[in-house]
């Protein structure tokens, strides 16, 4: 397993989503954001999930995703809610 996965949430399988859109570093997440990287994958995995978008923006953080602060998740539920299939 690469960098990606060290960070929390992130496991063999979101890492190699993430790989496959162009995502290999905790930097080029960080700068993708959780949403855009979220579409990215979602472009490849139809299946993306809340919980994946939210394990993503925990990653971003270095927290747990049921640490995410409520206003932030609710933003994310919002943004998930626009784009799921």
């Amino acid at each position: 397993m690469g960098q990606l996965a060290n960070l929390p949430n992130i496991g063999k399988v979101v890492e190699e989503q993430l790989n496959a859109v162009g995502i290999e570093t905790t930097e080029q997440l960080v700068k993708t954001g959780a949403e855009n990287a979220w579409l990215k994958i979602q472009a490849i995995d139809s299946s993306a999930c809340i919980h994946r978008l939210l394990a993503i923006e925990g990653a971003i953080r270095g927290i747990k995703k049921t640490d995410i602060p409520a206003e932030r998740k609710a933003e994310l539920k919002a943004f998930y809610n626009l784009h799921k299939p």
